[in-house]
């Protein structure tokens, strides 16, 4: 049974999408601020959190920063009335699986929960990558360019690995967004290639190279 864990201060909120989760099958955890709902993300294993933003104690956005920033492969969907496209790109920066806007059909929330758990895979228990030039520590999130470490933002780490576990293959588009972003459908966002770009310019113009008509890959060796 998947555990998840709904963050929101709105009593009505909390009681009628805790009652939908439960009855799709979920076992559910609820916080009503943001301090006591990270304490609970970062002690307990959820599966997802649904993440309320305009949170007393501490904001939904910090909550998503520090949470992302302990466990980086926490699934987060923000579920928020706070509707500009600023804050959407935000919290997808910053890690968040999906955002979806109040009001909100629960028929849809439901589906993008299920969509999330279907595309999270179970931790692996490797903790060393290496590809090429490039040594990544699963653990750590963290990686070295022959012998140099290169500090990356949490997505920038997973669109590397995606691409390290498939050193010598190109990767398509639509790969990389349901591998690295989980999304099920192109959102008609040129999102991949605006990372590739941070990874090149981090690593090197070399470090990534483009598969013409068909996608990205790194080296093999």
């Amino acid at each position: 049974m998947a555990q998840i864990l709904v963050i929101d201060d709105e009593p009505k909120i909390v009681s009628f999408v805790s009652r939908a989760l439960t009855g799709d099958g979920f076992a559910v955890d609820s916080a009503a601020d943001g301090v006591r709902g990270l304490a609970l993300a970062v002690r307990e294993r959820y599966d997802l959190v649904v993440l309320d933003l305009l949170l007393p104690g501490l904001h939904g956005v910090g909550v998503l920063h520090k949470l992302m920033s302990r466990r980086p492969r926490q699934q987060v969907i923000v579920l928020s009335a706070v509707s500009e496209l600023e804050a959407k790109v935000r919290c997808l920066d910053l890690g968040a699986a999906d955002y979806l806007t109040k009001p909100f059909a629960l028929a849809e929330l439901l589906a993008r929960v299920r969509s999330r758990l279907r595309h999270h895979a179970p931790a692996t228990t490797q903790e060393h990558l290496r590809a090429g030039r490039l040594a990544l520590d699963l653990r750590r999130q963290s990686v070295e360019d022959a012998g140099r470490p290169v500090p990356l933002t949490n997505r920038e780490f997973l669109l590397l690995e995606h691409l390290a576990r498939n050193a010598g293959t190109a990767c398509t588009r639509d790969e990389l967004l349901a591998g690295v972003w989980g999304y099920d459908f192109d959102p008609g966002t040129n999102v991949v290639d605006v990372y590739v770009r941070r990874l090149r310019s981090k690593l090197g113009a070399d470090a990534v190279e483009t598969v013409r008509n068909v996608g990205y890959a790194i080296p093999a060796a």
